[in-house]
């Protein structure tokens, strides 16, 4: 390849783009990134560390590359929640749901197709697609940011994706999308696939149904979940969808070999023993968050309603001001989604109360940002 006078030869559409990523920064309170803050017991740890310690004798050979035990244990924790017989050839898992969606796209995106959601969505759905080398299709949420499902059914209809990614709840507004929308989005795709990524499905509100009970109606819905967030295993590392057995078969094809570590996998199915008390801490968080919106509405602030663990609000005429003064006060939270809006994750009671304490004495010391932003 002839010299182009740069360094390193990067493909050109990669230039000068940042990496993903939130901020890291050591502060006292970190409510950005939408983790668990409840760590696993003491007997869960343990149980862990046995599993992986019996792992470790057998590191020396390849794991087990279809992950046959873990894909069992994951199907029958789908069965509890939302799940209707859903079987263990039906299960796909990855290095993070990250993974999963990557590999969903190499499957089934590529030159000549698209992948298509509907902003504001998760932040790294546009870069799945850029990296499978797929055109990135873009339609719009409404102002309370839901659906309006004729106009995104006539998307769909128009453009044709391979894929359709729709979050639910969505990251970052925390929005649920009711099933009639999701069956006809399945339905408009055709032969496109569907992917419904509830990676914060468990802590949907009660009468919030999982897309899981569509999966017998529709061969193209994928629904995919992580054990990052309410099994509070981000470190883990663990993500995975259930589908029709021959979209499970399909990723096989792109999937790197051994792609799940024998220790990833250990430390999973421990984890799925302690299922019950590892999500006994889902309804304390919903709890939370529930008065956290009601107190962000008393302050007269807009906040998104949230099925997830996590609550949008606004607006402000300069949200960077505003994270910044909570920053300053030890508080990191998350500067995304629409302009005006910050995002802010669920923590422990006393994590909330320096939140709330910090954003009220921001809101003194600004008077301009006290006021919503207006938008409309």
């Amino acid at each position: 390849m002839a010299s182009t006078g740069t360094w390193p030869p990067l493909r050109e559409e990669l230039r000068g783009i940042e990496p993903y990523g939130a901020p890291q920064l050591d502060v006292p309170v970190q409510l950005n990134v939408n983790e668990n803050p409840y760590a696993p017991s003491a007997e869960c740890v343990a149980d862990i560390a046995a599993a992986v310690a019996d792992a470790a004798t057998s590191l020396n050979r390849y794991p087990d590359r279809e992950f046959t035990a873990l894909r069992e244990a994951l199907a029958a924790y789908l069965n509890t929640d939302g799940g209707r017989g859903v079987t263990p050839d039906q299960v796909w898992a990855a290095n993070g749901s990250n993974e999963v969606m990557l590999q969903l796209l190499q499957a089934f995106g590529g030159p000549g197709r698209c992948a298509l959601s509907f902003a504001p969505t998760y932040s790294m759905y546009p870069e799945y697609a850029r990296d499978a080398m797929t055109e990135w299709v873009v339609g719009h949420r409404e102002t309370d940011f839901s659906l309006d499902l004729d106009a995104a059914r006539a998307l769909v209809e128009e453009r044709r994706p391979a894929v359709v990614l729709l979050p639910s709840p969505n990251n970052p507004t925390g929005t649920a999308l009711p099933p009639e929308a999701v069956s006809m989005l399945c339905e408009a795709a055709g032969d496109g696939i569907v992917v419904v990524d509830e990676a914060y499905g468990e802590f949907r509100r009660a009468g919030t149904p999982s897309a899981l009970e569509l999966l017998d109606r529709h061969r193209n819905l994928v629904v995919s979940r992580t054990m990052s967030k309410a099994f509070a295993l981000a470190g883990a590392r663990l993500g995975y969808f259930a589908a029709a057995r021959e979209i499970c078969d399909a990723i096989r094809v792109v999937r790197l070999p051994y792609h799940l570590s024998a220790v990833t996998q250990a430390t999973a199915l421990a984890a799925l023993q302690h299922a019950p008390e590892l999500l006994g801490n889902v309804d304390a968080l919903r709890k939370e968050r529930d008065l956290t919106v009601d107190w962000l509405r008393a302050q007269g602030l807009e906040v998104a309603d949230s099925d997830a663990n996590f609550a949008l609000f606004g607006r402000f005429a300069d949200r960077h001001a505003v994270w910044q003064g909570l920053l300053d006060r030890g508080v990191l939270i998350r500067e995304t989604g629409p302009d005006g809006w910050l995002r802010v994750s669920v923590g422990t009671p006393e994590e909330m109360t320096a939140f709330k304490d910090a954003l009220t004495d921001v809101m003194k010391a600004d008077p301009v940002n006290a006021q919503q932003k207006d938008l409309t």
